[in-house]
């Protein structure tokens, strides 16, 4: 068996060799540092032969609760979990999902460079989690909106300011129902999203039609227009990305077509900073 084709056995032998055996309770003199094989089957709750088997490159492939299991008893960080599924089973593990507490003050100083396009980062839920100064003036001001109302799918089946300011709401809303339930699945939140749902079913008949037919929509770039109360109408060019091993978060950004408009919020982020406390 060649290093080639036992990628994951030398991978595996690797990180078991990293372990302190005395911070999981083992004692007694070893030979070689790390973890025993043995030790390394007891804390993951398979058979040493079949660990050994896997390090030796044979027995076939691991089903996916024996390499979570592994991936525990190794005490392997996300990527490291990532990468043993990729090795022995050619695809990602499936999302654990996690709710999002906020953004790293990098990320936030990124879209805080954006003083012309709007920029908001969201859940899988759609909860609005972080946003810029161009989308408190364009969007809507999040900071003034308790945390649980910072939802994209509340603010927009269910307060008529925000509805009414959207040009054709009915394609929108269609859009954005198949765009949710898409990131839902994608992030493994299926369950988290279970009251939200309801309520949105209970208190929007229109949410609840929608829902129920099922569409799903994949990611995409599009255009948005709104009847803005200081800018008029205006058209707004947006792109969604994803959050580098953040499968709950998305970055969307909202780039002005007319360069006029863009003009403006610029302005407008100006004065607003400028502005004393």
């Amino acid at each position: 068996m060649t290093a080639e084709t036992n990628a994951l056995g030398l991978f595996l032998r690797d990180r078991r060799m990293r372990l302190d055996p005395a911070v999981f309770g083992f004692s007694g003199r070893r030979r070689t540092p790390g973890l025993r094989r043995e030790e390394v089957a007891q804390r993951a709750n398979i058979s040493p032969t079949w660990y050994t088997w896997l390090e030796q490159g044979r027995g076939g492939a691991p089903s996916s609760d024996v390499l979570n299991r592994i991936a525990r008893g190794l005490m392997l960080t996300e990527p490291e979990r990532e990468h043993v599924f990729m090795l022995a089973l050619g695809r990602p593990p499936e999302v654990r999902y996690h709710s999002a507490e906020g953004i790293s003050p990098r990320l936030q100083r990124l879209i805080d460079t954006l003083d012309g396009s709007p920029a908001l980062v969201r859940t899988a839920a759609w909860d609005v989690v972080a946003w810029n100064r161009a989308a408190t003036f364009v969007m809507t001001d999040y900071g003034k909106l308790a945390p649980g109302d910072r939802n994209i799918l509340r603010l927009l089946f269910v307060k008529r300011d925000i509805r009414n300011i959207q040009h054709d709401w009915q394609t929108m809303a269609r859009f954005i129902v198949g765009s949710f339930r898409a990131d839902v699945a994608r992030a493994g939140a299926t369950s988290e999203i279970t009251e939200l749902v309801d309520e949105l079913c209970r208190t929007s008949p229109e949410f609840e039609a929608l829902w129920r037919e099922n569409e799903v929509v994949g990611p995409s770039e599009g255009t948005k227009r709104l009847r803005h109360p200081v800018l008029g109408d205006i058209e707004l060019e947006y792109s969604g990305f994803a959050v580098d091993g953040r499968p709950d978060l998305n970055l969307v950004v909202y780039n002005p077509v007319d360069p006029a408009v863009a003009a403006r919020v610029r302005a407008m982020v100006a004065e607003s900073a400028a502005a004393p406390l």
